[in-house]
């Protein structure tokens, strides 16, 4: 979602380079994939229809057949993602992860695919049962070339009822360990940090007042294409103003994708 909007991941992390995102959640039904985004755009105050995200809905890829590989190539080609996720690795092949000499090669095309479409590749990736106590690069699931393939490795680990994210990066400094909660508002779910309090950063009043001028005026709520025409603004500018404005309690975002002006 920040990557399709340009909208701070975490609400905190800018994304210097929004674009096009290509989503394959293999373990999951259509509707449930559906589910999930709309709950993650719900909680930024974003609504899905507006963003630019692809979803595969083969039944199966699998990263070991030459077929699988030709397809994911072409569709890549002719869509062109910025971001390329692929959940989880378990369901992508029917080779044995233990072995280094089967898992090298399907790592391998997906850095192929990264460097020849200029696409990030996100691969999910379980951990070991009772590997707890161990690091978290150490407690990935199977081959050793899991660590060693990602350029930058997020873990996400429970302990007790908290949940902590630990961030590890091949060519710059890894971050503190970080403390992240699953949270509920109204049917929207979604990840935030449980230690972030800081205020949202300042409004950029021009644009923030075109925004409320506009809806001030409407006598309903007024869609995004609507609003983006009338401030005559970029879609990532726009949706970054507005999931801050109805953070901050300004606007509010109704059940069919408009925005008006809170009280």
């Amino acid at each position: 979602m920040s990557v399709a909007t340009g909208t701070p991941c975490l609400r905190r992390f800018p994304v210097s380079r929004p674009g096009r995102v290509l989503l394959y959640a293999a373990e999951d039904a259509l509707h449930i994939v559906r589910q999930r985004l709309e709950g993650i755009c719900s909680a930024a105050g974003l609504a899905l229809v507006d963003l630019d995200v692809q979803v595969i809905t083969a039944p199966t890829v699998r990263l070991d057949l030459d077929i699988d590989r030709k397809a994911l190539d072409a569709t890549i080609a002719k869509l062109a993602p910025r971001l390329l996720v692929l959940d989880p690795f378990v369901r992508l092949h029917r080779i044995d992860e233990n072995a280094s000499g089967e898992v090298a090669p399907l790592l391998a095309y997906l850095r192929e695919l990264q460097r020849h479409h200029g696409v990030a590749v996100i691969v999910v990736h379980h951990a070991k049962k009772g590997a707890a106590r161990a690091r978290a690069g150490q407690a990935l699931r199977g081959s050793s070339e899991f660590h060693a393939w990602g350029d930058s490795n997020l873990y996400l680990r429970r302990e007790g009822d908290a949940l902590t994210l630990t961030v590890e990066h091949r060519a710059a400094p890894s971050q503190k360990p970080m403390r992240v909660e699953l949270v509920q508002s109204g049917e929207a779910l979604a990840l935030q940090l449980a230690t972030d309090r800081e205020p949202a950063p300042p409004l950029p009043s021009a644009l923030d007042e075109r925004i409320t001028s506009a809806l001030a005026d409407a006598a309903s709520p007024i869609p995004f294409g609507e609003l983006r025409a009338k401030c005559r603004v970029r879609a990532t500018t726009l949706y970054q103003r507005l999931s801050a404005l109805t953070a901050s309690g300004r606007i509010v975002k109704d059940g069919n994708g408009g925005y008006r002006l809170i009280g």
